[in-house]
């Protein structure tokens, strides 16, 4: 390649020649490239699509001076003939190349590529240009995909790191501004002085795809030693010279023990690869707590961007397809490392120190425990995905996390199991075939079983290629003299090898793998001294349930686990029964900030059943109120129907200064999702009864039939979720002794490509028959009575004042107060807004109503809208309406209404839609 840098324009100029050798045993018609930096080109690529289902608006909202992207200005064979290309439909970072004559197996075919590039703005994903004026390039240019068996990979980019280039030689000639700096893992050999520009001649043999930094300002340390020469720029002051030379020093030295020789000489350590891919408990916590010494954060940061870059530089597998063989490697080396290096180190480092957390789990388990808590985590949510799926069908906490974690966890498992450092051996000289050819799991596995006498199918048929869940449990356990017989139960079937070990006062006595455990099966194991027995002790094995696996040897009671609370919250501890209590508070106009302690059993993993009991005091009115709920989760594994949740709960507040209300709900959720995780797309289908008992007031008109009541509830929802697109569905159906109704609502939000928003809904909903004189259950048409007590009312019984604003979209979804302000008949209205200058929205809406012996209505109603953080805090302002100018008449800041969202819990979904 011959690159002219444009530093201004922020343009590559490229005139390029592949020479290719077809090494595959078929005729080649037609030839592929990959160009994901077209990827960047608009906004319905799938590198855009990604961005859209990841709730990501940067790329969306973006210039199009911001992007970035590739225009071909010539393509000719070496007879300075004219190729035909196109993109492939949905492909537009690919080019298909059709050739004038065929490839044949063992002919070398050559041709010539003329484009311009243009780099995209570095925020997208880290790679482009930054406002520093630095270039970090990484797939930028036009390179051969990846052939296997006579096809080429078609791969597009998706912000995985994945690219699919073929192994090739490169040499790139490379023009550049004198003022700036050139650093590259390809060997930098002549540097020529151009004038006001700078040539530099790069070449590098057996590449993957390469790294190219152009700086104004130099930020790269060199460090060499006999395993490479490593260029990094880490930010990391705190850190002296001398220890990052020694840690570095050591890390390649490690690296290579357990690889082999680094066969590329180079190697860079960037800390845009870091930051995308960071050490995941190191990075959340704040840096003013500092749990870790400033030596120990850069080495392990540093261990884990130097092995991505060792493994994605020398491995020539399909780096999409077999990701997990990537990931595998590079946590079982830095778990290793751990043990070896930082045995001490806990997972919340120093903390663990600190007097108030030292009774919580969390805070003293080993600094390794955390890949399996942070697999279980989604496990635990049936949310775990095979980790020999391809790396664009996983969600991005299994892609970027849990999965990863789960490869690690598995690989060590293996070890463990076959002993005799025969999976080290395997990927040493799996490490080394890299060096010489293209390769792929087939040639991991092969490896593998040519060095045990051990049948390891299952490692990859159960543990790569499935997400069945492990889970093994004791059943009777007799004792006979100096054995024991020990029945050990598989919850799963899931047949995999399980470790049961013999305790006494937490020393091992004895370990054994038992093996072919189907279902229920008895073994007899000699027992020394042992008192307990374990399963799974040291978590070889990535188990769904540790909560189960203990077993005293003469015991007789079911549930031998003793009770221990604990302050605020904790991660799961299996030898305990876990009950953690903090302080809370609630809200409401007729209760105040009312104080209260939560007790309830929710650990940071998910169990099947979760009891949260809040009892509350009412500075307000003296009195105790409160909630309580008890809940049990039936997870569905491989069914589109994934969850059954049975549920009970109750609650008891003030909806006015001197009565109170209380709710009894006995239900159950049928969850269903579908196939692909990746679709936000789900649906629900809930069935309750809802008991509700108030008393009379002074301020709020009731009568016998709405001051206790019970309906029965059926609704039905369905959505479909990303950052520029939301459909939902809702039906509901209320059957009571004193009314019968049904609705329905129909909600869609689009953001196109112009990045204007609208907002459409439309909600019907009729009395299928009706025996109350109150209007205490009719439709709302600016604001729902709720006297199922779903919403969050603040001030649910204000007529007037700032409460009686509050805004909930529901029901008739007005905004303006008229004189009628609810349907005892039917209703049906849409709602509609339209930015027009970012988060400022014009709003508009329109219904029909009917109430028993008066006519047919029509209403409206418009303003303005402050969309600030959409569903959690926006503000109306009525405009014009059926009522005429809404700013006549006075009293104007009265009609403002207003959207405020204080609970923890739907704050949180807000920053976590991204993962899940």
């Amino acid at each position: 390649m011959f690159v002219d840098v444009d530093y201004d324009a922020k343009v590559l100029k490229v005139k390029q020649e592949i020479i290719f050798h077809n090494q595959s045993q078929d005729t080649l018609n037609s030839f592929v490239l990959n160009d994901w930096n077209n990827a960047y080109s608009d906004k319905n690529t799938p590198l855009a699509k990604r961005f859209s289902d990841e709730y990501i608006r940067a790329f969306h909202l973006a210039k199009n001076e911001e992007r970035g992207s590739t225009n071909i200005l010539s393509i000719t064979d070496q007879n300075r003939r004219s190729l035909n290309w196109t993109r492939p439909e949905k492909h537009p970072d690919i080019v298909t190349v059709q050739l004038k004559n065929p490839i044949y197996p063992n002919h070398k075919f050559s041709f010539f590529i003329r484009y311009t590039v243009k780099i995209p703005n570095a925020k997208f994903t880290r790679f482009g240009y930054d406002d520093k004026g630095n270039f970090n390039l990484k797939d930028w240019y036009l390179s051969p995909t990846r052939l296997e068996k006579g096809k080429f990979i078609l791969y597009s980019n998706e912000n995985l790191d994945d690219i699919a280039n073929a192994i090739s030689d490169y040499e790139l000639t490379l023009t550049v501004p004198q003022d700036v700096a050139v650093t590259s893992d390809l060997y930098i050999g002549n540097k020529t002085d151009k004038g006001e520009k700078t040539e530099y001649f790069l070449i590098g043999q057996q590449f993957n795809n390469f790294n190219l930094v152009l700086e104004k300002q130099k930020s790269f340390e060199v460090y060499r030693n006999s395993v490479a020469e490593i260029s990094t720029n880490f930010k990391d002051h705190r850190v002296t010279d001398i220890q990052k030379t020694l840690l570095i020093d050591n890390i390649t030295r490690y690296t290579a023990d357990k690889l082999g020789h680094y066969p590329n000489g180079k190697i860079m350590v960037t800390q845009v690869d870091y930051d995308r891919n960071p050490v995941y408990g190191l990075n959340q916590l704040p840096s003013f707590l500092r749990p870790f010494p400033d030596s120990f954060l850069f080495e392990m940061r540093f261990l884990k961007t130097y092995l991505y870059a060792n493994l994605k530089n020398t491995l020539k597998l399909d780096p999409r397809k077999d990701a997990w063989i990537y990931d595998a490697i590079q946590m079982h080396i830095m778990m290793q490392y751990v043990k070896e290096f930082h045995l001490d180190k806990k997972m919340m480092g120093d903390l663990s120190n600190w007097g108030i957390l030292k009774g919580h789990h969390l805070f003293q388990l080993d600094f390794n425990d955390k890949y399996n808590y942070l697999y279980l985590l989604m496990a635990r949510k049936n949310l775990d995905q095979p980790i020999g799926n391809p790396k664009d069908e996983m969600i991005k906490f299994n892609e970027q996390i849990a999965g990863k974690y789960r490869a690690g966890l598995s690989i060590a498992y293996l070890e463990d199991y076959l002993n005799d450092d025969i999976l080290n051996q395997s990927i040493t000289e799996f490490y080394q075939l890299n060096t010489k050819q293209q390769t792929n799991r087939n040639d991991f596995e092969t490896l593998l079983k040519a060095k045990t006498d051990k049948d390891i199918s299952w490692f990859f048929d159960t543990v790569v290629d499935t997400r069945d869940i492990i889970d093994y449990k004791f059943g009777s356990v007799k004792q006979e003299n100096d054995s024991i017989q020990i029945k050990v139960k598989n919850r799963t079937g899931t047949t995999v090898p399980i470790a049961v070990y013999g305790l006494n006062n937490n020393e091992v006595i004895f370990k054994k793998w038992l093996e072919n455990v189907k279902v229920d099966t008895t073994f007899t194991i000699a027992t020394g001294n042992a008192e307990r027995l374990a399963l799974n002790y040291n978590n070889e094995t990535p188990e769904y349930n540790l909560r189960n696996n203990w077993k005293k040897i003469n015991g007789w009671l079911p549930n031998q686990k003793p009770f221990k609370f604990t302050f605020f919250q904790d991660i799961e501890n299996p030898k305990y029964n876990q009950v953690f209590y903090v302080p809370s508070f609630v809200f409401n106009l007729y209760d105040g900030f009312s104080p209260g302690l939560r007790f309830h059993n929710k650990s940071l993993l998910e169990k099947p059943l979760i009891f949260d009991v809040s009892p509350t005091y009412s500075v307000k009115t003296g009195t105790l109120i409160g909630s309580f709920s008890l809940a049990y989760n039936n997870y569905i594994r491989d069914q589109d129907l994934y969850n059954v949740r049975y549920f009970l709960s109750g609650s008891t507040y003030h909806y006015a200064p001197d009565a109170r209300y209380i709710k009894f709900v006995p239900s159950v959720q049928f969850r269903i999702r579908d196939e692909n995780l990746r679709k936000n797309k789900k649906q629900f289908i809930t069935l309750r009864q809802v008991m509700v008992k108030r008393e009379q007031s002074s301020y709020v008109i009731t009568d016998e039939q709405n001051e206790n009541y019970s309906v029965f509830n059926a609704r039905y929802t369905k959505y479909e979720a990303e950052i520029t697109k939301h459909y939902s569905f809702n039906t509901d159906i209320q059957i009571a002794n004193s009314f019968g109704k049904v609705s329905g609502e129909v909600q869609f939000r689009r953001l196109f490509n112009n990045n204007r928003r609208i907002n459409l809904r439309l909600f019907a909903g009729a009395f299928m028959y009706r025996g109350t004189k109150s209007e205490f259950f009719s439709f709302g048409l600016d604001r729902p009575t709720d006297y199922l007590f779903d919403h969050n009312f603040y001030g649910r019984s204000e007529n007037s004042g700032l409460f009686s604003q509050q805004y909930i979209m529901a029901e008739g979804g007005f905004k303006s107060i008229f004189e009628t302000r609810y349907a005892n008949q039917w209703m049906t209205t849409i709602n509609g807004s339209f930015n027009i200058w970012n988060w400022v929205e014009v709003y508009g809406d329109a219904g029909l109503f009917k109430n028993q012996y008066k006519n047919t209505r029509f209403v409206y109603d418009s303003g303005i809208k402050l969309n600030l953080l959409p569903d959690y805090f926006e503000l109306y302002f009525p405009v014009y309406s059926s009522n005429g100018l809404e700013f006549e008449n006075g009293n104007y800041s009265e009609k403002i209404r207003f959207v405020v969202t204080i609970s923890p819990g739907t704050l949180i979904n807000l920053f976590t839609r991204k993962w899940f």
